[in-house]
């Protein structure tokens, strides 16, 4: 379908960026990668009135590690996340987002301000434990990853602010995977966890799981974490721990699974993460 009319504009700057989302109003929306964004509006599920496009924005991509912290810029697209091992876990599940091309295009700062919960970077921020840096009209603030998500395709950046940065904490030493289940090669996420352990002495000295798709917003599993933590990491402790996985969760059923097998797919999947994460850690 052909979207329905609206104006466009690609600011050179943050700060024109900013005005013209100000001046657009509530109708006006971020263009980032645009791969949540226009087949919406090719659906006419969206019809904003102004596109802002942020591709000419300047110091908005890139990754920068100091201080033991990782700086991502939010239109840094997944396909580099991908191509840079040393981010770890996040590269490991940049690479698993749908196929190339469309990697090529995605941002991580998109993804986190879309808020979808079938989405596979959210989940990994909130596990790290990370945060996004937003610029709105009266300046800079810093939102912790667990204050972000809200609801369905719902987030706290405001309507009048653009995600700028993402900060993540280097973990080193923690061993990460990311196992899904999907339907198709390169579909959605019908469930995601994501894992990252730190070992000592052969026990388990910390761990975080988090899940995609599991609610309306991803989610840590702290029934997991804590049946973990402290104890070996020999597989009939992973699984004892795994068997917590749908504590605390509210999956939503559609055509591909009912709410139950969603969550017999995470007492699965979180299995298999945490024992590839704690062979890694190990």
């Amino acid at each position: 379908m052909i979207p329905v009319e609206f104006d466009y504009t690609a600011p050179a700057s943050l700060d024109e960026a900013v005005e013209a989302l100000r001046a657009g109003g509530e109708d006006a929306k971020l263009l980032a990668g645009g791969h949540s964004l226009l087949p919406l509006m090719k659906l006419r599920l969206a019809a904003p009135t102004l596109l802002v496009d942020l591709r000419r924005v300047p110091g908005l991509s890139g990754v920068q590690r100091e201080n033991g912290t990782l700086r991502i810029g939010a239109m840094t697209h997944h396909a580099e996340l991908e191509d840079d091992p040393g981010l770890g876990i996040v590269s490991h599940t940049a690479a698993q987002i749908a196929d190339r091309q469309v990697r090529h295009r995605g941002t991580i700062g998109g993804s986190l301000a879309h808020g979808d919960p079938a989405s596979d970077l959210p989940a990994v921020v909130l596990a790290c434990e990370g945060s996004v840096s937003v610029r709105g009209a009266d300046g800079m603030r810093e939102i912790p990853a667990e204050k972000l998500f809200r609801d369905y395709l719902t987030t706290a950046v405001g309507e009048g602010e653009i995600v700028t940065e993402v900060r993540l904490p280097a973990l080193e030493g923690y061993g990460f995977a990311y196992e899904k289940f999907m339907r198709r090669a390169e579909d959605w996420a019908m469930v995601g966890v994501c894992a990252l352990v730190r070992a000592s002495g052969g026990a388990c000295e910390d761990v975080r799981v988090a899940f995609t798709h599991m609610g309306s917003v991803p989610i840590r599993a702290t029934a997991v974490e804590q049946a973990l933590r402290g104890q070996s990491l020999d597989r009939d402790a992973i699984a004892r721990a795994a068997e917590n996985a749908a504590e605390g969760t509210e999956p939503p059923g559609d055509l591909n699974a009912t709410p139950d097998y969603k969550r017999h797919l995470a007492r699965v999947l979180t299995k298999r993460a945490l024992e590839k994460a704690a062979g890694l850690a190990q």
